[in-house]
């Protein structure tokens, strides 16, 4: 009986994190990415008339041709991407996450400090995060 009670328990508690997981694959699914200083071009159905980013330090886009985006990362982190046609209208609202390129990235931990290097072709250094007694911080070179 008290099984019973206990595997009813963990597939509802299952259940529940499985549709979490959904929600967040969903949410993340909505996400334009980019990897930080790479380039990813975006082909649009008409022609736009103004590019907005809402924060050029984390990405940046350059119109190549009235239909032709070229979104290009500069930093870590997250923003938006709004055109305009020639008449105010929005063609698109899209968030922007510029991360890193996980398959070339080595992590080295130490103690409490973690650093991440960026190896294509030779290792070179993103991040440093360290443990302090005042909670988590992190430098960027």
């Amino acid at each position: 009986m008290v099984s019973r009670s206990l595997f009813v328990t963990f597939v509802a508690l299952c259940t529940t994190c499985l549709g979490a997981s959904r929600l967040a694959n969903a949410a993340e699914d909505q996400l334009l990415r980019v990897f930080m200083n790479h380039a990813r071009v975006l082909k649009l159905d008409r022609p736009v008339a103004k590019v907005i980013v809402g924060n050029a330090e984390v990405a940046d886009a350059t119109v190549a041709d009235p239909t032709t985006i070229v979104l290009t990362g500069r930093a870590f982190g997250t923003t938006n991407l709004v055109l305009l046609d020639s008449d105010g209208n929005a063609i698109a609202d899209e968030r922007i996450l510029v991360s890193i390129d996980e398959g070339n990235t080595v992590r080295v931990y130490r103690q409490t400090s973690r650093s991440v290097l960026s190896c294509t072709p030779n290792c070179e250094q993103h991040a440093t995060f360290s443990s302090s007694s005042s909670g988590t911080s992190s430098t960027a070179p």
